[in-house]
């Protein structure tokens, strides 16, 4: 037996249909991500490999069930030795070291409550998650500046009682290494419940300071349909995901739905600077079976001539954050014979949205609701839009919340009431459903454009500049005009062969877009940048661009 039919009715399903209809999760009354995944399959699987660790300096560790299981023992007794313990906050700065995925195992098991973090976190970034979370411990690398960030924040940081460093000594600091080494292994009671919070992201705070997205010990268990029916990671199989740790996407692709159903994790830790090419030298070489990568790192791939790879290992591909482009999708198809599957979620749900089917793919499309989260689009009255009709995607909660749902914006009740209302969860996204029941992403609520009397998605005029080969990333954004109101700008980065840009190329950007869209949405004013501006969870922030043109 599959361990991931103990918490499932079904693992195959006829059609999309009766996934949606029929899938249920049996949920556990005690729930506890280490116990009752990781523990069972170093009992049950010992020998087989959870996880292939690399880095670009030679370095390889290999990680059974077993082997995990004692890593993560100790680890949670060195935390305990500490005072850590249940309900304490410990923010994680590791980006792709496996340590990493020992401590957040660990503090799964003795109840403290996980905050990754990147790190590219500031010192003010690090002192404002510091009181927001009130923050116990701090474990980081000794890389990229963190420890001197660290402690340029602590003299305004009054919750912090210790800080650990991984893979290194240093002044001030207690050694991880030394720590879990000395440890014995963990042998407590399992503390946890369902409801209590296990897991706090920091939402990117585009428009404000960072919300604190808690998640709770059912978590896990929503990501069995982010991994095994939208990823399709299965037993014996060897899984990439593309993401640094502190982002949301790591939990999506790197550890809970993945070892629940018994793939094997490939992690890849660099220093030097990050080049997508890379990725397909490891296809090739650890003979990966399933890829998941935001849609840029596509684009980047088929500029490349991959002709000379053997990429026969993969038999599935992902993506999501993005728009993909029909004119990727094809060339990648064309490359590899595999279709690349969209999805769509939010720090606050798992998978929302999935192409459940290969051969039945809308390039562009983020799919049909995924089982629990019965999705809608509203109007501003909360009335069900019509098909093809943009508005608000909601999930009803006439049942309660559902596993994968967030638990709250922590400490913050008036914020949680302002989505969580009216029988609802309201995402802030907009959408549109067509006549087959698939879902169009437009933009957030305030990325939509009015333009001379017309509502205009970013996220669809963005759609159609990435099917043009020169365009490697744009974002679209409402520029004031006088006459219209606003009309659409692009912030556009190049494709290496067409820089710096010219008058030219961006008339024929403008003529493009005509032609393929409706003419209206084109945008008016093209502009050729060499980066865009982001968060430091990589997504592109349209607020600068709005706010640096209503100056001028």
């Amino acid at each position: 037996m599959l361990l991931i039919e103990k918490f499932v009715n079904r693992t195959e399903f006829s059609s999309y249909e009766d996934f949606f209809n029929n899938y249920k999760l049996n949920v556990p009354e005690n729930f506890n991500f280490t116990y009752d995944v990781m523990d069972v399959l170093a009992a049950e699987t010992p020998d087989d490999l959870a996880m292939l660790w690399i880095d670009d300096r030679g370095n390889r560790k290999d990680f059974t069930f077993a082997q995990m299981k004692e890593n993560v023992d100790k680890t949670a007794s060195y935390f305990k030795s500490l005072g850590i313990g249940k309900g304490d906050m410990v923010m994680l700065i590791l980006q792709r070291r496996y340590e990493w995925w020992f401590s957040m195992l660990a503090l799964h098991k003795i109840g403290a409550i996980c905050i990754p973090a990147t790190h590219m976190l500031t010192p003010e970034d690090i002192v404002f998650r510091n009181n927001a979370a009130k923050i116990k411990m701090i474990v980081a690398v000794d890389e990229n500046d963190v420890p001197e960030h660290v402690e340029k924040a602590m003299a305004e940081s009054p919750t912090v009682k210790h800080l650990v460093i991984v893979n290194a000594e240093r002044k001030g600091w207690e050694s991880f290494d030394k720590g879990v080494a000395a440890a014995a292994l963990f042998d407590g009671p399992r503390v946890t419940e369902n409801s209590d919070v296990s897991l706090i992201y920091f939402t990117s705070g585009t428009t404000s300071h960072p919300k604190m997205v808690a998640h709770d010990y059912l978590y896990p268990l929503a990501h069995i349909v982010t991994a095994y029916f939208w990823q399709k990671v299965r037993k014996g199989g060897l899984h990439l995901t593309v993401a640094d740790t502190g982002w949301g996407k790591a939990v999506w692709g790197k550890m809970y739905g993945q070892w629940i159903s018994q793939a094997s994790v490939f992690v890849y830790d660099y220093h030097s600077k990050f080049k997508a090419i890379d990725l397909i030298g490891l296809i090739e070489k650890y003979h990966i079976t399933t890829f998941c990568a935001p849609p840029t790192i596509y684009r980047f791939l088929i500029q490349e001539d991959l002709s000379g790879y053997d990429l026969s290992s993969l038999v599935h591909c992902s993506t999501a954050g993005e728009p993909l482009s029909e004119n990727v999708f094809n060339k990648w198809k064309g490359i590899t014979g595999l279709s690349i599957t969209e999805g769509f979620g939010q720090t606050e749900t798992t998978l929302s949205f999935l192409n459940f089917d290969s051969n039945s793919i809308k390039p562009g499309s983020i799919g049909k609701p995924s089982p629990y989260y019965n999705a809608v689009v509203l109007n501003s009255e909360n009335q069900v839009c019509d098909d093809g009709e943009v508005g608000e995607i909601a999930f009803p909660l006439k049942n309660g919340k559902f596993p994968g749902l967030f638990k709250e914006y922590l400490y913050d009740k008036a914020k949680t009431e302002s989505v969580v209302r009216d029988g609802y969860y309201f995402t802030g996204d907009t959408a549109w459903r067509d006549e087959d029941g698939f879902f169009w992403f437009m933009g957030r609520n305030d990325d939509v454009i009015k333009c001379s009397g017309y509502r205009i998605g970013t996220f669809e005029v963005e759609s159609v500049l990435m099917q043009h080969p020169a365009v490697v990333e744009c974002a679209v954004t409402g520029a004031p005009d006088p006459i219209r109101g606003q009309i659409v700008k692009a912030t556009i980065v190049l494709a290496a062969a067409y820089r710096p840009g010219s008058e030219e190329l961006a008339k024929e950007i403008q003529e493009f877009v005509k032609k393929t869209t409706a003419p209206y949405k084109y945008p008016r004013i093209v502009e050729f940048v060499e980066e865009l501006p982001k968060t430091i969870s990589g997504k592109i922030m349209r607020k600068n661009i709005r706010e640096k043109d209503n100056k001028k």
